[in-house]
């Protein structure tokens, strides 16, 4: 289902919030604008894909997008998102390139806040200083691994695109190669070029971002373990921990 970026000229305020309830499948085509952007996920998973890579956010975390970066969100299971445009003047304190960033306790309730503000709040009051507040505790949120580095070369897009339909699809780069048209050293030269990681921690960080929609639809370890390639659950946990920093367990403890 195809979801329709705002029309706005300019930002009225400094931060301009939306709420919305995605549907299942749904997506935006690829476009920017002049504004900062921080998708936050309260429930379902997020994905956003810019030309450095995908992000993927779970509940409890957001993603960060600068102005003028040309991105698309998508989900595959219904997710509720609160998006804050930001005036990059604003925002001079926080990073400036995109990324995945943990969202605290404190900074979830201050997000919750300014979502219920009038488009044109008052600047010199009490609303304008609770979002001074949300902008400093933004600035300071800790970033996490959530991201896929992308490839550019055609062949490897086509293993990207195989391994999205399969994440368990346990081929070789040299069996690869026979459907690509390319030798497994090249294959392996142009994975670490364009994306800056080996292939096989390359699939790996796709498998385990792919995990994280069934995850946090409650499917077992087990279950989720098995469809995304590993033979074993304590595989998956293991790797998982590994990539970041935390078990599927601890994650959806939080």
């Amino acid at each position: 289902m195809q979801r329709f970026v705002p029309s706005l000229e300019r930002l009225p305020r400094p931060l301009y919030s939306r709420n919305e309830s995605l549907a299942p499948e749904s997506w935006t085509e690829e476009h920017s604008h002049p504004w900062c952007q921080l998708s936050y996920a309260i429930s379902g998973v997020l994905g956003v894909r810019t030309p450095g890579g995908d992000h993927v956010a779970p509940p409890r975390y957001a993603v960060w997008i600068p102005p003028d970066v040309v991105h698309q969100v998508v989900n595959r299971r219904r997710t509720e998102m609160r998006s804050l445009y930001l005036d990059p003047q604003a925002a001079l304190a926080l990073p400036g390139d995109c990324r995945v960033l943990e969202i605290t306790p404190l900074v979830r309730e201050l997000i919750r806040k300014v979502s219920e503000l009038p488009v044109e709040y008052d600047q010199s009051g009490a609303a304008g200083r609770l979002v001074a507040v949300l902008l400093d505790e933004l600035a300071g949120l800790r970033q996490a691994a959530f991201v896929l580095p992308l490839p550019k070369d055609r062949r490897l897009q086509g293993i990207y695109a195989a391994l999205q339909e399969n994440p368990a699809d346990g081929r070789t780069l040299a069996q690869w190669g026979q459907s690509a048209g390319a030798s497994e050293r090249t294959l392996a030269r142009l994975f670490l070029q364009d994306t800056g990681m080996r292939f096989g921690d390359w699939r790996q960080r796709l498998r385990l971002l792919m995990s994280l929609d069934a995850l946090d639809a409650g499917e077992s370890i087990t279950v989720v373990a098995q469809a995304h390639g590993y033979e074993s659950p304590s595989a998956f946990i293991a790797a998982f921990r590994h990539a970041f920093g935390s078990t599927p367990g601890e994650l959806r403890a939080q």
